[in-house]
Order: structure tokens, then sequence, then C-alpha cells
């Protein structure tokens, strides 16, 4: 059982809350998407992680005695207690109860798409909405590095090195795990490897040598201790002369002895330097000692467009590490991903639709309980067509292209209910329907729908190139956006 988390939350979530019961509206239903506008990394599309996460919180979420006691020593301006007595006594007895339908952990989504919707009383799915923002967001964001990183690898293999750089012990784990569900082959975190069975790996640092003073002694030492794994870092003092020394310590180790039985040189590890130019040098000094196997590791703030260029060099590189870029997000530290209101059921149980304005076009929601079909096999290539629930017209008629309103031609693969929902029940009424995704499955299955992308979409720069996935709308739902936004400029009596 987790640890109450009623508080891991924005105050303006529980005055919300708290401003709906007063107001007596706590129980009216209203749906809510989660999405994002813009993929991020200046790719084409993300890698949707902390899903399972997220909606494992969601089933767990309440407030123990000491939150609530804590909100009610809270007071506004004025002095007096922020909130009353009977709505202090709701949250004791809180239990999320909402119908959250979700993507599966590692599915790939594009802008406007809803990774989340949440439906159910209003109160329990705003106090949702920055727990899940606040998982989902991350997530996505590392895993979707991660992949671009092992895109950019080209096949060679990729460990994350993250941990001493990662936002606090939290965010550290959260970024391993995401990490290898975006590709990654290992991690250096023990306890990530501990809590979400990744395989763990690591090197030595420069202090074990500089602890010696002497490169030589430091190797034979550490080859003692580690003789079936050593992996030696070979630049604290000066690269080449240390390939030297580990050449050396390799002849060593393939000695036989009555302690031990022979054994190889695993690696060695560029951490500094040209490391194009290191990696050849080494890669030639290794395979004429006869030590072809031995496999060269590089690590030095490393990220996809680094990786790249090295692969494009042919750089004899076999493993990447990569930290700091990956973990943190590198380039770009936020997803931007966004919770808004949808739908709101009326007393004669119909939904009806809500927008969010702006002045900005792309900042414009979506209305209605939005949905999602992919469809692989159209005509024109993949596409994903975003429509409303409760939309009768459904796809009769024109589809238009989500981003721009311009007409797709027809294709008569592409028919509602033929296509794969991505949205599938997850919780029923806060509880788990559906079996949370193992990460060896999520992470294959990541690898296999990158791998199905077409090439544009999987560049690493998407986006200057123009390249962007397929996501319709039908006409039906663009023109009632276009009808909300027009009405939302009026004043209420001219609606």
């Amino acid at each position: 059982m987790r640890p109450a988390l009623g508080l891991l939350t924005d105050l303006y979530q529980v005055t919300m809350a708290y401003a709906h019961h007063r107001a007596g509206t706590a129980d009216d239903v209203a749906s809510f998407s989660l999405f994002f506008r813009r993929p991020p990394f200046g790719g084409s599309y993300a890698v949707a992680a902390g899903i399972d996460e997220a909606l494992s919180m969601l089933e767990d979420l309440a407030f123990d005695a000491s939150d609530v006691d804590y909100l009610g020593s809270l007071t506004g301006a004025d002095g007096l207690p922020l909130f009353d007595a009977s709505f202090l006594e709701r949250l004791r007895t809180f239990r999320f109860r909402c119908d959250v339908e979700a993507v599966a952990e590692g599915e790939i989504v594009y802008p406007h798409e809803p990774l989340l919707r949440v439906t159910g009383p209003v109160l329990d799915a705003q106090l949702a909405e920055t727990l899940l923002l606040n998982v989902v967001n991350f997530q996505t964001l590392v895993a979707t590095k991660a992949a671009r990183v092992v895109h950019a690898a080209a096949g060679r293999a990729i460990v994350e090195f993250g941990l001493r750089r990662g936002q606090g012990p939290d965010g550290a784990l959260s970024a391993s795990r995401a990490s290898y569900l975006g590709g990654a082959a290992a991690t250096s975190n023990v306890l990530a490897g501990k809590l979400f069975g990744i395989p763990v790996r690591g090197t030595h640092a420069h202090a074990w040598v500089q602890f010696f003073g002497d490169e030589r002694e430091a190797f034979a030492r550490y080859a003692d201790a580690l003789a079936g794994n050593v992996v030696f870092l070979v630049d604290t003092y000066d690269t080449i002369e240390g390939v030297a020394h580990a050449i050396e310590t390799a002849r060593v180790l393939a000695t036989p002895t009555p302690a031990r039985e022979a054994k190889r040189l695993l690696g060695i590890r560029l951490d500094s330097g040209d490391l194009a130019a290191l990696a050849r040098r080494a890669r030639t000094m290794l395979d004429e000692a006869g030590l072809t196997a031995t496999k060269i590791y590089a690590s030095n703030d490393l990220d996809e467009h680094a990786i790249a260029t090295l692969v494009a060099e042919g750089a004899p590189i076999d493993v990447f590490g990569v930290g700091t870029r990956l973990v943190t997000g590198g380039d770009q530290s936020a997803l931007g991903g966004v919770y808004k209101l949808s739908a709101v059921r009326d007393h004669a149980g119909r939904f009806e639709p809500r927008i969010k304005k702006s002045e900005d076009p792309a900042k414009v929601s979506w209305p209605g309980r939005l949905e999602l079909e992919r469809f692989v096999e159209a005509r024109e290539g993949a596409c994903d067509v975003l429509f409303d629930l409760d939309d009768e017209a459904g796809f009769e008629g024109d589809l238009l292209d989500a981003m721009t309103g311009a007409p797709l031609a027809h294709d008569p693969a592409i028919t509602r209910g033929q296509g794969r929902r991505l949205l599938t029940p997850a919780l029923a009424e806060g509880r788990r329907v559906r079996a949370e995704r193992p990460l060896a499955e999520a992470r294959e299955a990541v690898t296999s729908a990158i791998a199905a992308l077409d090439p544009g979409l999987r560049a690493l720069d998407a986006q200057k190139r123009g390249a962007r996935a397929r996501v319709a709308v039908p006409r039906s739902l663009w023109e009632r956006r276009d009808r909300l936004v027009r009405a939302a400029s009026q004043p209420k009596e001219l609606r």
C-alpha cells in the first residue's frame, strides 16, 4: 500500500475541490483529457510512460489524518480557516471514484492525442490533475529521449548512467525506469535494478585509479577483485597510455592461475577527449593485442545528436553510457503535457462539450469525451483519428487534418470501429480493471513500434524537416470546436 498522496497536488486543486463542495457540484460528472501539444526534442512523437504508475497512485489516492489536520490548519488572506469542517470530513473518507481510459504503457503518441481520459465526479477528477501530470510528463519525456538515443546508436547498446545527475532520488528512479522503457539496455542505478528488474552495469571511477596513484596497480587490484567483470576506465591520466596498461592487465587476466581460470577483459571506457579518434586508436591497439572481443564503452555528456555524429563518423564504439542529458531531458526540461476539461454531463445524462479558448490556435482544446483510433493500413500511410465518443456523426463525412483543417482524401480503410482503440478501460470507479503492463513487454513494444515508423517520423530533426504523423478529426468535431470558440467570444446572453 502506497502512502496517502492526497497532498501531492497544487493548492489550487484543493481550493477548487472545496469550491465545488460548497457549490453543490462536487459530484457532477466531467471528463478530462491529458495530452501534449508539441512533440519533445524537435521530433515527431512521444513514448507514453508512467501510465501504469499513475494509475496505481490514483487507485490509492487518499488523505490520512495528518493530511486533513494540516489542511485544517491553513488560513486564507483574511486569517480565517481556508476550509470548513464539512469539507475536511469529506476528505477523511475520500477515495478516487473516476473511470479512466488510458493508452498502454509504451504507446507511441502524437500531439493533442489523449494519453488518458478521466471521467467521473469533478471533485475527484480535479484532484487527480497535478499527480497525473507530474508522473506522466516526466516519464514520457525521458522515455522519448531514451528512444531517440537508442535510435541514434544504430544497434549499439545504451546504458543509462544518470543517477548522480537525476532530479533527486524519486526523479532518478523514474528516469531509470523510463530510460529502460525507451530502449536503454541497462542502468547504473542499483535500486532501479532491484525495483524494476532492469539489468545493472558499471565500471569504476577515476577515484579508483587516483587512490593507488599508479594505473597499473589500480587495474591489477581491480582485476583481482572482479576478474570476470572487468571494464577499465582508461582516461584518468593519459588515455592511450591507459589503453596500453589495460592491455597489459588483460594478458595477466588471460593467464590461468591456481586460484582462478583464465578471464578476458570485457571492455575499456573512454570518458573524455575526441571520442571518435581515441576509439579508433584504442580499437587498433586492442585488435593488435588479440583483444578483438574487448568492447569500447564511451561516455561524457552524450545525447542523441552526439551519438549520431559518432556513428556517422564510424567511431568503433560498442556501448554508449548516457547520463545527464538523458535523465534530465537535456535540451528540454519538461514535456508540457496538460490536463483539460472537455465535457460536462448535464441533468439529462448527456455530455456537453467544453473547450479552452486561446489566442494561440495550438492551445485551443478539442471538445467532448475524446477517443482515438489508429489505422495502420490506411492508403496514404498510418493515420490516427481523434473523435468525440458522443458524436453520432462519427466518421461520416470528411476527415480533416487535425492541425490544418485540410480535407483528407477519402479512405474506406478508415472507418469508425475498424481501427485499434488506443484508449482502453484502466480504472472503473477508481479501481483497476486493466493489469499493469510488464516493463520488459512495454520496452519491446516501444522498440517494435519505433522500428515500424516511417523513417521521416523517426528522424531526430523531424520537425525541422516538416515530418509529422497523420492525425485526423471528423469535420463535425472541427466545426463544433469552431462554433464553441465563436460562442465563447460572445456575451453569455447572446450565445
